[in-house]
């Protein structure tokens, strides 16, 4: 190089027909030069000449021939390569090692390549779709079943249940009665629309009412003590000539002796054991 400057800015010798480097405006001499400001090269730890290449990654220098894949040696010049531990590799040696297995088909999921994961499983982003309609679902919101992945709209369609009452799609809990599903929600008194759900109710005619509801409006009344029948918990009652009693109430009108499972007699609206009625 020519120039303006004479002198080594280091070891003051003259630098006229020598090679020479610059740094900061100064000039300095080769051996100078290399002996102040060479950056090591992290492979062969020698100082990296000024007449040499130094390829930097990381804050870190190499000379040209000493950028190698660190298993099996390639040459990572002006190649992909990746970082484990401070440790370059060539792509294909990082992938042996290190790289994700998809889940769906079982390959590499090679550094660079886009990687999606799902509870604690990774994908190729083209292997990660809906099981049924085989869309990508990215990052849309997805449902498993049988360790198959499916979008929302086909799941539905496939396997969801539909509410006995609006018929619009169960998507978590509801509750079954007779063998239809319902939404917590809908699952209601036909009366006073209180949820039924965990609560005693009773079912007349396709409809189920709170207990409040069907004593007010559906119950027969015990033709003895005028209460309603609601035959809760498996209670007995006895029908005669449409009119019902409970249990416990059908009983002799003259001597109030129980006529459950015994002949009797009838006068007028008394019914009457087969002895007082015989009187």
């Amino acid at each position: 190089m020519n120039s303006s400057h004479t002198d080594c800015h280091f070891c003051l010798q003259s630098l006229r027909g020598r090679k020479y480097a610059l740094r900061e405006e100064n000039a300095y001499c080769v051996p100078c030069y290399d002996s102040l400001y060479a950056n090591p090269c992290e492979e062969c730890k020698q100082p990296i000449e000024c007449s040499s290449k130094d390829l930097a990654y990381k804050g870190r220098h190499w000379h040209e021939g000493c950028f190698r894949c660190a298993k099996c040696s390639r040459s990572l010049v002006e190649k992909p390569f990746a970082a484990k531990d401070e440790v370059l590799l060539c792509t294909e040696c990082y992938s042996d090692e290190y790289s994700s297995k998809c889940f769906h088909c079982q390959k590499t999921i090679m550094p660079g390549s886009r990687k999606m994961e799902f509870k604690g499983s990774s994908w190729h982003e083209s292997c990660f779709v809906c099981q049924y309609c085989r869309q990508p679902l990215g990052t849309k919101p997805l449902i498993t079943k049988d360790n198959e992945n499916y979008c929302v709209p086909c799941f539905e369609k496939q396997f969801a249940h539909h509410c006995y009452a609006c018929k619009k799609v169960i998507t978590s809990g509801g509750v079954t009665y007779h063998d239809q599903p319902w939404h917590k929600e809908c699952f209601v008194c036909a009366v006073c629309k209180t949820q039924l759900s965990g609560q005693r109710f009773i079912s007349k005619d396709e409809y189920s009412y709170c207990v409040d509801c069907f004593s007010k409006f559906c119950a027969k009344k015990c033709a003895a003590c005028k209460k309603p029948i609601t035959a809760l918990g498996g209670a007995k009652y006895i029908s005669f000539e449409e009119r019902q009693w409970h249990g416990e109430c059908f009983n002799c009108a003259r001597c109030s002796v129980s006529l459950v499972g015994q002949e009797f007699l009838t006068q007028q609206d008394d019914i009457l054991c087969h002895k007082c009625g015989s009187a």
